[in-house]
């Protein structure tokens, strides 16, 4: 099963381990509810960083990416609960991007997570777009990975919001490379070759690229939610 729709949140932030139970608890219990109950969205996921750092990876899957302009989901940006007031500020180094989901194969939820921050170098966006989906399709059939994601970034045109006035200001990635896998090496055998400095700047990438590797922490789907 791919991603669950056509657009995408994806976004990433250090929380000092002080916050973390109670920014877990938080996630978990209200805000993870919250966003599923906005029309057009499909599931969350949050993922933690795998070396035990302070670092967390979200995805929020949704139906379309007219969904990140919708009344109902800047309704709730703009009027953040008590809660999410008090736990905004903690959201340190946030990188929040708005996208358009390009490739998706195989399954979309697996125990690690590898994300790869990105930009194409100049003149070379259709070339890394081959590769990056060549390279999907392969990783979708790989013993140790499932599935493969490509995201761009498009960052609507509208006001700054409650909650990124709360938090600060967020940064943006440009494109993201997503890939999902039940074992560890295999991520890490990924992020060192076909996803190396060396092999994916031949394929087409800027200097500048992020990587990381995160565990799966928990996962909600609106239809779930549909059934309380």
């Amino acid at each position: 099963m791919a991603l669950l729709g056509k657009g995408a949140l994806a976004m990433w932030w250090d929380m000092a381990a002080d916050m973390r139970a109670e920014f877990e608890a938080w996630h978990t219990h209200e805000h993870f509810p919250e966003r599923m109950s906005i029309p057009g969205f499909r599931r969350g996921s949050r993922w933690v960083d795998a070396g035990g750092g302070e670092g967390f990876f979200v995805l929020y899957e949704m139906e379309s990416y007219e969904t990140l302009v919708s009344p109902a989901y800047l309704a709730r940006l703009n009027s953040p609960t008590p809660w999410s007031a008090r736990l905004m500020p903690h959201h340190r180094n946030m990188v929040r991007s708005q996208t358009r989901v390009l490739e998706s194969v195989g399954g979309a939820i697996a125990r690690y997570m590898l994300t790869v921050r990105l930009s194409p170098a100049r003149e070379a966006k259709d070339r890394l777009r081959a590769f990056l989906h060549d390279l999907a399709h392969a990783i979708a059939g790989r013993r140790g990975t499932a599935a493969a994601h490509l995201l761009a970034t498009e960052t609507p045109a509208i006001a700054e919001t409650t909650e990124q006035r709360i938090r600060g200001g967020d940064a943006a990635a440009d494109w993201i490379f997503l890939a999902c896998g039940y074992e560890r090496a295999a991520l890490d055998a990924l992020a060192a070759n076909e996803l190396g400095e060396t092999r994916f700047a031949a394929a087409g990438a800027a200097a500048g690229t992020v990587r990381g590797l995160y565990a799966l922490s928990h996962t909600n789907n609106a239809a779930e939610f549909a059934l309380r």
